[in-house]
């Protein structure tokens, strides 16, 4: 489209005698009317759904005002097509001279043509139609235009194509649209194989927007994409002169009044009291000269729930909201679009959404974790490994992510299996994932601890990741050691740790190195000690003091959002890992390595390793 063209197209819908038809059809410029009643007659039956009616009231009113006919014929092609009749439409537009119509309704007629030949079975012809820019159209028009190009793309078996223009209608779609949106983006892309999404994956920049949904496609085969590892090294908040001699902390903007979304019934509300309490331990914390107000609103059990918090607290004036916590309720509140105000997400949003420019989604997910295993593996030399994991979806989710980051860094994974809550007897389990791994020459002698015939792979090498529950661990372990493993490494998620002192269980854990938030083991300098919080409040005791860790790193993270949105190598020390922002809005965490000593969990030289992005 030359610029005349997009400036006449943007004139008019500038000037105030623009009409709309719909709710979806912009009319373009006003003409000399007709008889008034006739067209508004047809226009009525239009806006009622008697489209055929409507259809045979427009092509009467383009036979009498031969002026007009180009217009009211168009008309009659969108009633037709409103009604399924696309041979009639094509009839309809067959006799438009197109140089009658002005540049709204040639964009009109080109989609309906788009439309027709993709009945046609004419993708290429239909993508022809469809060669216009979108990007200045009003919002029903591009969608349809985006939807439109997306199918055809698809049906020309442009599969890559389709998905990215379905990836920008997303953010203009919601609700029910959306939902459908979305999961003809992973239709799309699921036909081309896991070795094609990960050829495409790796050629494109860690930021691009196609990127999740290409880790969707390939969830659905059982495989993932290896994460986008985050290297930040600038501590935010650094005291920079302003005036005089006065100083502020670089990158800082205070929040005023903070709505906090959180369920007060239901499933989660075990897990929101936690969150909430370490939120407000952060506020009362907080030496700011003024403090934010903050309100707590219910955000129910559904997303729908989540959205009304979301927009109750938008309409009583907050400038900064936090949460929701389900991940389907963080889809429907990004689904929203243009959030009119920032949102900090407390979980990743269900299907890989994007947040909009403000806002971020931060959450206590496993696929960082277990990619920062996979490194911590391959940086010690281990270079093979077996996968044993729970069977919950975050343990499911765990694996995958370990398998594709071990693996993209030229690691092997020889084998991997599942426990089963109810199991107690792993002897089976063990002898066939580590059937090619050799004992310990330390091995004791005792039943079970003879190598298998077929070993052939040493154990100097070799390294065992388990994703499950404290319970669950200190039954593994020690069977391992009893099937002759007694030098295998083990490395784990957080989720091995109960997060209290308890070493007359632990102590079958010895041994075993893990990731987790450094302030369980009040490893941040700054922050109140959990040895003294947890006194107080049992919501800070056990593995609730990770969310009540997130609660405190939610809170301290709202006046540098826009600046770690904008600065991808600065990072907030946070209770749950050191805190930065990615290209693609989620707030990603550097973990510190703990291990099992003697029962008690300690910080290995209290460093913080990498973690990644989960694309």
């Amino acid at each position: 489209m030359n610029a005349t063209r997009q400036s006449r197209l943007l004139f008019c819908y500038i000037v105030p005698l623009c009409t709309m038809l719909t709710g979806c059809i912009e009319l373009g410029a006003p003409r000399e009317a007709p008889p008034e009643a006739d067209a508004a007659q047809a226009e009525q039956l239009y806006r009622q759904g008697d489209f055929d009616r409507a259809a045979q009231a427009f092509l009467g009113l383009g036979d009498a005002h031969s002026r007009d006919r180009a217009h009211y014929r168009l008309r009659a092609a969108e009633a037709y097509r409103e009604n399924g009749e696309l041979d009639a439409a094509a009839q309809a537009l067959d006799e438009i001279k197109l140089r009658h119509l002005n540049d709204v309704e040639t964009i009109r007629y080109d989609l309906i043509e788009a439309e027709i030949e993709l009945a046609r079975h004419a993708p290429a012809q239909a993508l022809q139609q469809l060669g216009f820019a979108d990007a200045n159209l009003p919002p029903a028009l591009q969608t349809r235009t985006l939807e439109l190009r997306a199918r055809a793309q698809a049906a020309n078996g442009d599969a890559l194509g389709s998905a990215r223009t379905r990836a920008n209608l997303n953010r203009l779609l919601g609700g029910a649209d959306r939902a459908q949106n979305e999961a003809q983006i992973v239709a799309t892309l699921q036909p081309l194989g896991a070795d094609a999404l990960k050829q495409q994956a790796a050629s494109m920049p860690p930021g691009d927007a196609l990127r999740p949904w290409l880790n969707q496609a390939l969830r659905k085969s059982g495989q993932s994409l290896p994460l986008v590892v985050l290297r930040p090294d600038q501590p935010v908040g650094t005291l920079v002169p302003e005036g005089g001699n006065n100083m502020r902390r670089e990158g800082y903007q205070s929040a005023h009044r903070i709505g906090l979304l959180l369920p007060d019934t239901g499933a989660l509300k075990a897990v929101a009291q936690p969150v909430r309490d370490g939120f407000f331990a952060a506020h009362f914390a907080d030496t700011s000269p003024q403090r934010p107000e903050i309100t707590v609103y219910d955000s129910g059990n559904t997303p729908q729930d989540a959205v009304a918090a979301y927009q109750k607290a938008v309409a009583a004036g907050a400038d900064h909201i936090v949460g929701p916590l389900a991940r389907d309720a963080v889809s429907a509140v990004l689904a929203l679009g243009n959030l009119p105000v920032p949102l900090l997400a407390l979980n990743q949003p269900e299907h890989g959404e994007t947040p909009p420019p403000g806002s971020a989604a931060f959450g206590l997910t496993p696929d960082p974790e277990a990619a920062q295993a996979a490194e911590h593996m391959i940086q010690r030399g281990i270079t093979r490994a077996v996968v044993i994991t729970a069977t919950e979806d975050w343990a499911e989710r765990a694996a995958l992510a370990f398998r594709a980051q071990f693996e993209s860094q030229n690691g092997q994974v020889l084998n991997e299996a599942r426990i089963q809550d109810n199991e107690v007897n792993y002897a089976t389990i063990i002898h066939q994932v580590l059937a090619s791994v050799a004992t310990s020459k330390s091995a004791p002698a005792l039943p079970g601890a003879a190598a298998a015939p077929d070993a052939n792979v040493a154990p100097g090498d070799t390294g065992v990741f388990i994703s499950m529950r404290p319970q669950q661990a200190r039954l593994l372990l020690p069977q391992l050691k009893l099937a002759g493993y007694t030098d295998l490494p083990v490395f784990a998620t957080s989720h091995i740790y109960g997060g209290d002192f308890n070493p007359g269980l632990d102590r079958d854990l010895d041994g075993v190195q893990f990731c987790d938030a450094p302030w369980l083991f009040d490893a941040v300098p700054g922050l109140p000690k959990r040895s003294d919080i947890t006194h107080a409040l049992d919501t800070a005791r056990g593995a609730g003091g990770r969310l009540f860790a997130m609660g405190m790193d939610a809170y301290a993270l709202l006046p540098y959002m826009g600046w770690l949105a904008q600065h991808h190598d600065s990072y907030l020390p946070g209770a749950t890992g050191q805190l930065a922002e990615d290209n693609l809005g989620r707030i990603q965490r550097l973990l510190i390595w703990a291990q099992f000593d003697d029962g008690a969990a300690r910080p290995i030289n209290g460093a913080l390793s990498v973690s990644a992005a989960p694309q």
